[in-house]
């Protein structure tokens, strides 16, 4: 469907358009797709193609093709400025491709005309190489329907040859990029074939040809150069890679055409791994070979501390990680291990942040002059660093010129001075004689002069060369032993294709078990086709280099010169020395807030003296005084939990700072629980019990029976109680020290401070620290809900929960403020200390002042104290019984209502006489007719029942001061009735009485 989108036939373009030519245009006229085939323009649809005309300056246009067929020619146009398409002279054809397996010729060579893939009309001429006849046609032509005219052809043993057979080696040396070591080892490899071919005794019908490319030692060109190796004729009987990346990529695939691999300059330890890599052998050895003589070197200098700083490659990271392993086994630490991909100057800056001292560098020798720029910028060199380098760099890769770097030839020489390199024996010390009857320095003599007087020190690989030469003739050997054993199968070496396994296994086998004499020493593979060898140990002494010594990691043998130079007296430490210094915190601060604990742990003493001793009072009573007891002794406790708080090891031992952490936790959680708890519970049950509207809890209200108030501060202790023990048995706390950024001192720069701090932790601290936090939160969130909901309740039964409540917003504000802020102020001692203890101080200040103060204010100002003494005296009751509590509170409501009810008759006294003079007043105005009629009448009396009280008050002739009968129970005073209104009173006496 994607492809319909992009597909325009052509009969979206009836006629050809010719090109506009006049750049004012501004663009390109639409041109015809080829036949076959369609044009995908980017970023337009359908609608807006059969519409638009002309395309904008650099508007790129691509061909595509149906079904099989492939473009022939420019696959891509761009619009010029002046109004063309690129390339207008180059047609582009929509072809048919022809099979390619015509394209290659087993021991043959095939010659396309023209070039390029297989399509109508190309050409395909065929010949075969020395010894081989062709059979079939000699040429074959793509016809215009995708098939090739004639059967492919073959190449048939000639048995009447009498030549030599030749067999090619397929090689990638890498002539330019991160190792050149092709530049050298190319022309060794080469001279060693001449050699080998001039031998009657090795290979004598056959004649090694050398067939290479240029890898640049990159893996992506290299992939491209494999193809081609492996696509084109002649067949290859074995490959030959250098760099690491490179022969990664090519013994990785080469298994796929069972070939052997031989590798000339590969070190990445990954290349061991004979599961990957089946067929794979080097006689340049592992790079992990420089390890073993590295540890060596750490421990001869008493090193235990290294840094690492490495190029990304899997050759240096696989060397790295066993180099990890070994200094691990050893006692040594990796303090640092850096890495950069092309850029080093974030790493170096690294290393000198993290004082690095005894620095391992892997990286290619470009990379190498970058890194030791960085080095020098940043001053990471001297006599207080050593550096240790690959081995295999030219001598003098330092004084190089290049343009990547933007240091001086004097700068780097300054930068690498002193520095180690480790490095494989690749040229034999002795004059021996091997194989090629050619001694080591007869070798190098030799190469010198194919080399044409270059510089070796300039020339890239001039160190692998042995291996390369020795390479050529671990090849010839292991073919020449072949041989015999092919010709017994009915096999020759001539035979060995792509698909034959009998044969690479013969060569296989035969480049196992070899091992002869050659000029870099003795030849020998491993069970991982890997070159065993010698370690050569030299230092950068006055810009050359020296041989300090040699490593056999075989034989656990260090033979030692005793030539090392160093720039100081001596080899450097492999740290700064750093002192070590805590920090405590300030005496004074400690002090100062220490008095305010103690001024108010009085306080609290002072409030717990005053409510015990008060505690017969009818108000304290009221307030329930238990409670206030348990707050006070819990803000003493919490104030208490100051001074662990504050003792560090200033103070006490280290060995004891657990016994302090267990103080500070146990004072501040069971004072919490007693001061917040004690007070929470009265305003739980001010909740519970004044709050509610239906019946039951209007009985309720009657019966706050005291001991389910200390059930609940019970059950609050209980559950901090089990939640601190548990945790002190599960995780108990232990002292940890937390290290700081270290600290220079002016006076030495080779001495630093390091900053510590001591604390009290667990295992667990953050998780026992979020259940405690969360729980006392919500208990936090749930007392400020209580105290909000109650603030408009009125009860004598808990007189003082309004000041419990303004107690909690208080507490709880404090606490749900300093538990985050603490968490976060804990590398800092004093701000730390001072706000939680100051937070612990103002709760407990606030507590004691909200919850006591008032009460001692009240009984003072009114001496309500004396007056319940003497009401004791008087009833002689006992204030912890509950019965005659509530008798002498019913006596005082008795005389109130006594004081209330003689001023009510003394108002109805003189409302009566007010009535009866009104009533002689109004007779003496009678008329006198109404007196004549009426004189034998008698007066008029008033009726006795106009005069009597209202009801509810007493007769009038009743003694005032004796007690009626029906005060000696309270429920008496309050009858349904009792409440004074006009329909009481009768008629005409309404107004008088209420006037």
């Amino acid at each position: 469907m994607a492809r319909l989108l992009f597909l325009i036939l052509l009969s979206a373009f009836p006629s050809p358009v010719v090109p506009i030519h006049n750049s004012s245009a501004g663009g390109c006229a639409i041109i015809r797709p080829p036949r076959d085939g369609g044009i995908r323009y980017r970023g337009l649809t359908q609608e807006q193609i059969r519409s638009v005309q002309i395309l904008p300056v650099d508007y790129e246009i691509e061909y595509i093709c149906r079904g099989n067929r492939v473009i022939v020619g420019p696959k891509v146009r761009k619009c010029l400025p002046n109004g063309t398409w690129t390339d207008m002279t180059q047609h582009s054809r929509c072809l048919l491709l022809c099979p390619r397996v015509w394209s290659s010729l087993e021991n043959g060579r095939v010659a396309a005309k023209p070039p390029g893939p297989p399509v109508e009309g190309t050409v395909l001429h065929y010949s075969c190489h020395a010894g081989f006849m062709l059979e079939g046609r000699n040429i074959s032509h793509c016809t215009k329907l995708g098939k090739w005219d004639a059967p492919k052809p073959t190449c048939l043993y000639d048995r009447n040859y009498t030549g030599k057979k030749k067999l090619y080696i397929g090689a990638l040396f890498p002539m330019s990029g991160g190792w050149p070591g092709g530049q050298a080892c190319m022309p060794s490899a080469q001279m060693a074939l001449d050699l080998v071919n001039n031998r009657s005794d090795i290979l004598p019908d056959y004649e090694l040809e050398l067939i290479h490319y240029d890898s640049m030692c990159d893996p992506g060109e290299a992939t491209k150069l494999l193809y081609d190796l492996l696509y084109t004729e002649p067949i290859k009987i074995v490959l030959m890679p250098g760099c690491s990346g490179v022969s990664t990529l090519v013994a990785e695939a080469a298994r796929m055409w069972n070939l052997i691999v031989l590798s000339y300059g590969s070190s990445s330890p990954a290349l061991s791994n004979r599961q990957r890599f089946p067929t794979f052998f080097r006689t340049h050895p592992s790079a992990t070979l420089h390890n073993p003589t590295r540890v060596q070197l750490f421990q001869k200098w008493k090193w235990t501390r290294i840094a690492t700083i490495q190029q990304t490659t899997e050759v240096f990271t696989s060397t790295l990680d066993d180099l990890e392993q070994r200094v691990k086994e050893a006692g040594i630490e990796i303090s640092v291990r850096q890495s950069f991909l092309t850029d080093p100057a974030v790493a170096v800056k690294n290393l000198k942040r993290q004082d690095a001292r005894i620095i391992v560098g892997l990286f290619y020798e470009t990379e190498a002059r970058k890194v030791f720029c960085e080095v020098f910028k940043e001053k990471l060199y001297g006599k207080k660093y050593v550096w240790f380098l690959i081995g295999w760099y030219a001598d003098n890769w330092f004084k190089i010129k290049d343009p990547a770097i933007n240091c001086t030839v004097e700068n780097m020489t300054e930068a690498v001075e002193g520095h180690v390199t480790t490095e494989i024996v690749m040229l034999n010390p002795e004059t021996v004689r091997g194989v090629s009857n050619m001694t080591s320095q007869e070798f190098i003599a030799a190469l010198m002069s194919r080399l044409g007087g270059m510089n070796p020190e300039e020339t890239g690989g001039f160190q692998e060369a042995p291996l390369a030469y020795d390479a050529v003739w671990a090849l010839a050997l292991a073919l020449n032993k072949t041989v015999a054993p092919l010709k017994a199968k009915g096999r020759r070496l001539e035979d060995f294709n792509y698909n034959n396994h009998d044969i690479t296994a013969e060569i296989y086998r035969a480049m196992n078990t070899s091992s002869f004499e050659g000029v870099s020493g003795q030849v020998v593979f491993d069970a991982q086709g890997s070159r065993m060898a010698m370690t050569l140990i030299e230092q950068l002494q006055g810009g050359s280099y020296k041989k300090i010594g040699y490593y056999d990691s075989s034989q656990k043998n260090l033979s030692w010169f005793g030539n090392d130079v160093w720039i100081g007296a001596g080899p450097p430490a492999d740290r700064t020395v750093v002192i070590e210094e805590f920090r405590y915190l300030s005496q004074k601060l400690f002090a100062a807030v220490s008095v305010f604990a103690g001024l108010g742990i009085l306080l609290g003493i002072l409030c717990l003296t005053f409510n015990i001793y008060n505690g017969n009072v009818r108000y304290i009573q009221n307030s329930q005084p238990y409670l206030n007891n348990m707050t006070a002794v819990g803000c003493m406790m919490a104030l208490a939990a100051v001074f662990p708080l504050g003792i560090d090891g200033h103070h006490v031992h280290r060995s004891q700072f657990p016994v302090v952490c267990q103080f500070r936790l146990w004072l501040l959680g069971l004072g919490f629980s007693l001061a917040y708890g004690s007070m929470f519970t009265k305003i739980w049950w001010v909740h519970t019990l004044f709050t509610k509207k239906d019946e039951k809890k209007e009985k309720k209200k009657q019966h706050l029976e005291p001991w389910k108030l200390y059930a609940t501060v019970g059950v609050l202790l209980a559950i901090d109680f089990l939640s601190l023990m548990i945790w002190q048995i599960v995780d108990p706390l232990h002292i940890t020290v937390e290290k700081f950024t270290k600290e220079a001192p002016k006076e030495d720069l080779d001495v630093l401070i390091q900053p510590l701090l001591e604390h009290c932790s667990s295992e667990k601290m953050n998780t026992w620290l979020g259940v405690v936090y969360g729980y006392k939160g919500l208990l936090l969130l749930l007392g400020i809900f209580l105290a909000y909901e109650t603030k408009s309740v009125s009860t004598e039964k808990i007189n003082d929960h309004r000041a419990v409540g303004m107690a909690i917003y208080n507490v709880a504000v404090l606490c749900l403020i300093t538990a985050p802020v603490t968490m976060i102020l804990t590398s800092q001692q004093d701000a730390s200390f001072a706000f939680a203890s100051l937070a612990i101080v103002f709760s407990a200040y606030i507590t004691l002042v909200v919850l006591f103060v008032p009460k001692m204010r009240r009984l003072i100002t009114r001496g309500e104290w004396q007056s319940e003494q003497q009401d004791t005296l008087k009833t002689g009751s006992s204030t912890n019984n509950n019965d005659e509590e509530k008798s002498r509170q019913l006596e005082r409501e008795n005389r109130e209502l006594q004081k209330i009810i003689q001023e009510k008759e003394e108002r109805v006294s003189a409302l009566r006489n007010q009535l009866a003079e009104r009533q002689a007043l109004r007779n003496r105005r009678r008329p006198s007719v109404g007196q004549n009629q009426n004189h034998n009448a008698p007066p008029p009396q008033p009726d006795p029942k106009s005069l009597l009280p209202p009801p509810g008050y007493p007769n009038p002739a009743t003694d005032n001061h004796s007690l009626p009968p029906s005060f000696s129970n309270s429920s008496s005073l309050y009858p349904a009735d009792s409440k004074m209104s006009r329909n009481h009173c009768h008629n005409s006496q309404i107004p008088l009485l209420y006037k």
